[in-house]
């Protein structure tokens, strides 16, 4: 049997690794009929001034896809998990150029961000893969 937090980060990576909206949106849909809730986010630019906009774009399509509620905790910890993956790349992206996708899975209490980018300067890329992942509040339904 598989930990719950390893099903969810896998969800955050496939999705992650997706190559275009159409297989996005696929995963997303198979994902929905698990009760795990997906949203990716596609990032391209300098990495070190990259670092604030993809947290806030993870936090912000997060809660506009109902990944997360708009509460402290929940922000914080997309905020947390994504900053925790963003800093797995660092040692192969400072100073230079990445783009790629940032995939987030929840379902419960389990909350995953994945970052699959291409690093690089030119032609000369680099693939970097992150993960971070975060507990959240389970929300209570009644």
């Amino acid at each position: 049997m598989v930990a719950e937090s390893k099903k969810i980060a896998m969800a955050a990576l496939r999705l992650a690794m997706s190559e275009s909206r159409e297989e996005e949106a696929h995963l997303k849909e198979g994902f929905n009929r698990h009760g795990i809730h997906t949203v990716a986010v596609d990032y391209g630019g300098e990495y070190l001034t990259a670092i604030k906009k993809i947290i806030e774009r993870s936090i912000v399509a997060a809660k506009r896809e109902g990944v997360i509620k708009e509460s402290h905790g929940d922000e914080g910890a997309v905020a947390g998990a994504t900053r925790e993956a963003l800093s797995q790349i660092m040692p192969k992206a400072m100073g230079l150029n990445i783009g790629g996708k940032v995939g987030i899975a929840r379902r419960d209490e389990h909350l995953s961000v994945a970052i699959f980018f291409g690093v690089g300067l030119l032609h000369l890329d680099e693939v970097a893969v992150g993960l971070g992942h975060r507990a959240v509040a389970k929300e209570i339904k009644g």
